[in-house]
């Protein structure tokens, strides 16, 4: 079976979305030291489920990511978003038996995912 090892966020203004990242969610953002403007990015403990990835310049005006991030209390993570630039586009809803989702867009206009398990979501 393959998982999902990595993702790429396009930016704008990298240095912009990165100050959103870290004061919003407490990820690390380290520039690559490789050829390419790039950056790596540090989601959180390695020995716990979840994945890592890394920031590019954007090239392209049509691309983008959508991802969907796994938060202990999706309220907090909502005002969070909000109060580091971001916006939300689909506010709190249940995903039944799973937990509880919101959309949001960051700094730069990507659109992602908040998600609060809770088994008793309905």
């Amino acid at each position: 079976m393959s998982r999902i090892t990595h993702f790429e966020l396009p930016a704008d203004n990298p240095e912009k979305a990165i100050a959103f990242y870290e004061r919003a969610f407490g990820w690390i953002v380290e520039k690559w030291e490789g050829p390419m403007e790039y950056w790596l990015i540090r989601t959180g403990d390695p020995d716990k489920p979840g994945i890592d990835g890394g920031m590019a310049r954007r090239q392209d005006t049509d691309t983008g990511l959508e991802l969907t991030i796994d938060v202990d209390d999706l309220d907090e993570s909502c005002a969070a978003v909000e109060a580091h630039g971001g916006s939300i586009i689909r506010p709190r809803s249940a995903v039944p038996s799973v937990g509880w989702l919101a959309y949001c867009k960051d700094t730069e206009g990507n659109v992602f995912g908040l998600m609060q398990e809770d088994r008793e979501a309905k």
